[in-house]
């Protein structure tokens, strides 16, 4: 969290979760705990940089937790906190209607990119 005062609740989650990627990432790990390697390749398009980067921010606003096994070949495992399963609780109303208007407008959800014809 970088401020110290809000205009309300939802100004505090929208700083959680501010970014591109951040709730992608989020949304990812509220099913189960996930290497780096996999959620790169299940957050499609993130560089390696910016997945790090988002994932540092999680860790730190206690959104997620980060497991290093301390063996070689790495092993780390990211999962959500109790805060950041509560979080991702609270964003299903928006994927169910993120999938409503894909359908709608005859959109692709899911490894193909979405596109319009």
């Amino acid at each position: 969290m970088k401020k110290t005062h809000y205009s309300c609740g939802l100004d505090v989650v929208l700083e959680l979760i501010e970014g591109k990627w951040k709730f992608l990432v989020l949304w990812q790990l509220a099913s189960g705990p996930k290497r780096f390697g996999e959620l790169r390749r299940l957050v499609g398009g993130v560089s390696e940089k910016m997945l790090i980067q988002e994932l540092k921010e999680m860790v730190a606003d206690n959104l997620a937790i980060r497991q290093d096994f301390k063996e070689v070949p790495p092993k780390v495992v990211y999962s959500l906190t109790e805060e950041g399963m509560a979080l991702a609780e609270a964003c299903k109303p928006l994927c169910v209607l993120g999938t409503e208007i894909a359908n709608r407008e005859g959109l692709t959800i899911g490894s193909i990119p979405l596109s319009i014809e």
